[in-house]
Formats: C-alpha cells, structure tokens, sequence
C-alpha cells in the first residue's frame, strides 16, 4: 500500500474512533474499498486500535464475508445447505473447480471469478443453488454448470 491508501485507512480508522468494539464495521467499510482486506490494512489497524494481530486475523477470518486475497470480478458462490446438499451440491461444486480451474476459496488468474461454498442461501426449495453476482441459478446440475458459465462469460445470463 502507498501512502495515500495508508492514509484512507488511518481516515477510516478515526471515523469509527479506533473503536476496538466496531472492528467488524471496519473491515467492512476497508473491504468495500480495496475490495478485500490487504495486509498492509490489517497491520494499520492493529498498531492504531493497540490490538495483536492475532486478534485482527481472528475477526477476519471468523467471518466468511472478508477476504484476505483480492477477489475476482465475478463472485460464485454454491449452496452446500442441507437441502442443497442432499440435492449433490457437492458434485456441482466440483464441476464448477473444473471448470473454472480453481478450488473453494480461490480465483482464477485472470481475476475474472472468485468461488466460495456458502451454507445457505435461503432458497431451498430451488436447491443445489448456484449463485454468480448476487443472481441465484437454482435446480442445479454438475450437467448444467458449464452451459451456465459459457452464458454468464458471453453476457446471455438472464436471457
């Protein structure tokens, strides 16, 4: 980070008056920035909030909605609820790291999409739920996957 992110993180830091008890709403309000949580971030807020980073990385990584690694532009997320689960997510999920070369967690090189399991998403009667930018694509099938991404990279998803 160069001197002037350093400084939208100390401005950011003072906004919630190194509130030690408001570090969530922090790392959410860092996160929308740089679009995850950068290291260089983590330690500013640890030396300005005089807390260990042990106790920075705790909070970020209890919540599954930071990220520690910068995220593609696409975001994927597969349903493994319950009832998703019994419907053989887990099969959709693998045929989505098939097909994007990635594994839970990661993105691919290109930047382009960022996968992560989810354990609910609400909609379980459309189960396995598979869902890219916020827009769910229910009744899932490891057969349907790569027709879905081939739409969603050409622009046709919704169509």
């Amino acid at each position: 980070m160069n001197e002037t992110d350093i400084s939208k993180i100390d401005s950011m830091i003072d906004r919630y008056n190194a509130d030690k008890e408001l570090l969530v709403s922090l790392f959410k309000e860092i996160q929308a920035k740089f679009g995850y949580l950068p290291q260089d971030a983590l330690s500013r807020v640890s030396e300005r909030l005089g807390i260990s980073m042990g106790q920075v990385y705790g909070v970020a990584t209890f919540y599954k909605a930071f990220d520690l690694r910068p995220r593609g532009r696409h975001r994927i997320g597969v349903c493994l609820g319950t009832a998703c689960h019994v419907r053989r997510a887990e099969e959709v999920l693998q045929r989505v790291e098939r097909e994007l070369g990635i594994r839970d967690g990661e993105s691919t090189k290109d930047m382009q999409y960022s996968l992560r399991t989810v354990n609910c998403l609400g909609a379980c009667a459309l189960g396995p739920i598979v869902m890219i930018d916020g827009e769910y694509h229910g009744r899932m099938t490891s057969k349907k996957v790569a027709e879905l991404l081939k739409k969603h990279r050409s622009g046709k998803v919704g169509t």
